[in-house]
């Protein structure tokens, strides 16, 4: 279907930080597959631990346990070890981990005593996936026209405001749904009093605080998950994009007393959880969970973001501002973000499209300074262009 609008250029081959496509030209991919490649492109552990397990079992559904590193409690136990989580189902998709997680907060709710509490509180520009129910929980109008009507069950606040949070919760409220950094929405950072707001405000009223570090997750802002900077911790959390490297995968972690409810043929996937997938995450976590590699991370972004902030006082008539956390970065454009990302495109580095006519930055999470001043001098060049 032509659901999607794509530049003339087809990629054959990646290595690293970079792209090559069927001409043999080198793009700097600052776009990751949208925060999906998070060590970049044919990474030689990733590579190891797909390859071998190809040569084994590929899918055997969940109605049997594969071993080693292709099984789904070895991964679940290390989420396990390194979170909030006591419990982890594995999906495909972040759509898939979220709309878990829905489930989540709702059977919890109803084996507690409580089955008028279903309806979820969400926020303005979000951003949760393409189901029919995660549209209904963002209410974007690009995401819902023609899609009608909307699926019941979820109350829209401003993103920020705990102020309307408050006033928003009815007896019917279960849980509260937030991304701790909105990327589709504009590179718009949740502040840490934000997010400790929620998690008291859920506490003061039995309501479960719902996270989707879908995109947030899996070391992009520095921390494993970005609540992690805020020193709070959620009931149920959405995770994807990073957690299989450019592999389909997804999970759903929940603490014990949220998950009370998930047992037996409460819910389920064929896909989810398969052997190849458990090896790739297992090879991710083996890179991730290294000792200095998220303080790497960390470093690298502060480069990063200061070389950013020095374009913009330089270029005022191009770039207002810089927005994110760690390597979730924004630039707010004055031309459109699309004539922005074409020029970036053309001289060699890849970005993404977010709301608020922002463009988006996502490099692989294993960059160095090298990556990091070439892709400003693309960058420098580009505002050059656009202002003459």
């Amino acid at each position: 279907m032509p659901t999607y609008s794509r530049p003339d250029i087809e990629f054959e081959r990646g290595e690293g930080a970079y792209l090559f496509d069927t001409a043999g030209r080198r793009f700097l991919d600052f776009a990751s597959g949208v925060a999906v490649n998070a060590l970049g492109h044919a990474h030689p552990h990733l590579v190891k631990a797909l390859t071998e397990q190809a040569q084994k079992v590929w899918h055997i559904s969940n109605l049997f346990k594969a071993a080693g590193t292709a099984g789904q409690y070895g991964l679940a136990q290390r989420l396990v070890d390194a979170t909030f989580a006591d419990t982890v189902f594995f999906t495909n998709s972040g759509v898939e981990a979220w709309e878990c997680a829905v489930k989540v907060c709702r059977k919890y709710q109803y084996e507690t005593g409580h089955p008028e509490r279903w309806r979820i509180i969400t926020f303005e520009q979000a951003f949760h996936g393409r189901s029919t129910s995660a549209i209904s929980a963002a209410q974007q109008e690009k995401l819902v026209k023609g899609f009608g009507p909307l699926v019941p069950g979820y109350d829209l606040v401003a993103f920020g405001n705990l102020n309307e949070v408050r006033a928003a919760i009815t007896p019917e409220t279960a849980a509260i749904c937030v991304e701790p950094v909105q990327g589709e929405g504009g590179i718009r950072v949740g502040s840490e009093d934000f997010l400790r707001g929620l998690r008291a405000v859920c506490d003061e009223y039995g309501l479960l605080l719902m996270l989707d570090e879908i995109q947030t997750g899996m070391g992009r802002t520095g921390k494993l998950f970005a609540h992690e900077w805020a020193g709070v911790a959620p009931d149920v959390m959405a995770v994807a994009k990073g957690i299989g490297g450019g592999f389909p995968l997804g999970a759903c972690l929940a603490s014990e007393k949220a998950a009370v409810g998930m047992t037996g043929g409460t819910h389920g996937s064929t896909y989810g959880g398969n052997p190849l997938a458990m090896a790739v995450g297992n090879a991710v976590l083996d890179v991730v969970l290294a000792p200095g590699f998220l303080d790497g991370v960390e470093r690298i972004a502060g480069v990063l973001q200061r070389r950013m902030e020095d374009l913009v006082r330089k270029h005022p008539a191009i770039f207002t501002e810089v927005r994110g956390k760690g390597l979730l970065l924004g630039l707010k454009s004055v031309p459109t973000n699309t004539t922005v990302i074409e020029r970036l495109r053309a001289n060699g580095l890849l970005s993404v499209a977010a709301g608020d006519n922002v463009v988006r930055l996502l490099p692989p999470l294993v960059i160095g300074e090298a990556e990091v001043d070439e892709a400003i001098g693309i960058l420098d060049r580009t505002a050059r262009e656009l202002a003459s």
